[in-house]
């Protein structure tokens, strides 16, 4: 799977992941998440799906990408056939309302990336706040720095946070009890 190269639908607001940055949080989550073989993840607005095949290349045991855009959703289902991954579940429609479905503290990991300019990010990251398992992490890329308080009324906290060029990158974990 590593090495494949992932097609990019034409659906409106689609933006991958760049390389660079992909690679700085896979290093992070390499550190902070060991056992990838046991991880269960959430890509909520997977687009082209870079991140959640990612981590079904570094061995995540369930990888479920949720994609509203049927095109991109379509692309998603034809490069998991031919990449033959059974770790990997795609399912098109509404990714909050799918995740309000998702059992409670079910998940190690879940990417959050909704575009940016679509208002959906608070409540993207309650419910990502919600599946997360102890010790589970939420990464999130947004237009600009998280609002602290935004994060605290999730009950999540910093991690680790970059930038490369518009794209502000954060990895979240939830507060401790």
């Amino acid at each position: 799977m590593r090495r494949t190269a992932i097609p990019v639908a034409a659906a409106p607001g689609l933006r991958p992941t760049p390389d660079r940055v992909r690679e700085t949080v896979f290093n992070w989550l390499e550190h902070l998440l060991p056992g990838w073989p046991q991880t269960s993840v959430l890509d909520m607005f997977a687009g082209t799906g870079a991140l959640g095949w990612e981590s079904a290349s570094r061995g995540a045991r369930r990888v479920t990408m949720i994609e509203r855009q049927p095109r991109a959703a379509q692309a998603l289902r034809e490069l998991q056939a031919r990449l033959q991954c059974p770790a990997v579940e795609v399912v098109q429609g509404d990714a909050l309302q799918l995740a309000a479905r998702m059992p409670a503290a079910s998940l190690d990991l879940v990417f959050v990336d909704p575009p940016y300019d679509s208002g959906l990010l608070p409540a993207a990251l309650a419910a990502a706040a919600r599946l997360l398992r102890p010790e589970g992490l939420v990464y999130v890329e947004s237009a600009r720095p998280l609002d602290a308080a935004a994060l605290e009324a999730c009950r999540l906290e910093p991690v680790r946070a970059g930038r490369a060029g518009a794209v502000h990158f954060h990895l979240l974990r939830a507060l401790s009890c």
